[in-house]
């Protein structure tokens, strides 16, 4: 018997790594699909095998989102279609060489992916889902928001801001029965490695994660309501105070007159 719909899910970046596992896993908890990334082929492929695999309905929308018309015509299908009830706000790219070797005009493109069309993105989903009482959104950040001398510093200022964006959407959000959930990975086998110049062969293989695992493991996290979920840290309670004590700082940092330190 095909199980009840949970709505639509709709997937960036959905033809390969982390976003073709969470569409599979989403298909098997009973959402129907909207899969969006640059190649057709291998959308129709993936929607014919969740398709067939699931029955849940999957529909492909072929669109690079560094482009303004296709990024909005995935903005207008988030905005007119009341189904949709999840965002996984997954296509990004990625650098690894240090940013004096790095093409300013890649890096301009960077920017336009990983911040400016997944803001959009949550720009036209969220009313929506505010005035339907329900929805979640889910930005797949890294741990380099946290940690950007790690890799490329506009990679790390670009999931930076995927952090930042999504906690203060978490802050204004709560209470309209919206969710949001930032993801930050580690190290996760998949084409993005290859894609920046440094196969993930290259890595220390005691610190990648499967895509597989890292999805599971996210929404493990979305499901027990995190905000933040960080897929790869054993410690959990680390996060929890390093949160408090951002909080903390950030009580104390506003004051009429500069620190005795600097005057």
């Amino acid at each position: 018997m095909t199980q009840l719909s949970k709505g639509t899910a709709l997937v960036t970046g959905a033809s390969s790594g982390i976003g073709a596992v969470y569409a599979d896993r989403l298909a098997r908890q009973g959402y129907d699909l909207i899969l969006v990334a640059r190649s057709q082929s291998r959308l129709n492929a993936l929607a014919d095998t969740l398709s067939n695999e699931t029955g849940r309905t999957v529909t492909v929308l072929a669109a690079d989102l560094k482009d303004k018309a296709d990024l909005l015509r995935v903005e207008n299908v988030l905005r007119s279609d009341p189904s949709i009830t999840l965002l996984v706000n997954n296509a990004g790219v990625g650098a690894v060489m240090p940013l004096l070797d790095s093409p300013v005009d890649e890096m301009e493109d960077m920017v336009a992916l990983n911040v400016t069309a997944l803001m959009r993105l949550a720009y036209a989903a969220v009313p929506g889902f505010v005035a339907r009482g329900e929805g979640t959104v889910i930005n797949i950040s890294s741990i380099v928001a946290i940690a950007p001398e790690i890799l490329n510093g506009v990679y790390g200022g670009t999931k930076a801001f995927v952090l930042g964006f999504s906690q203060s959407l978490h802050h204004e959000l709560a209470d309209k029965g919206v969710r949001v959930q930032a993801v930050l990975p580690g190290a996760t086998a998949t084409e993005f490695w290859n894609v920046a110049g440094h196969p993930v062969e290259n890595l220390p293989q005691g610190i990648v994660m499967s895509a597989e695992d890292m999805v599971d493991a996210a929404l493990v996290g979305l499901s027990n309501g995190e905000w933040v979920t960080i897929p790869g840290l054993n410690e959990g309670d680390k996060w929890a105070r390093f949160e408090a004590q951002r909080q903390e700082l950030s009580g104390l940092m506003g004051n009429s007159t500069p620190a005795t330190r600097y005057q």
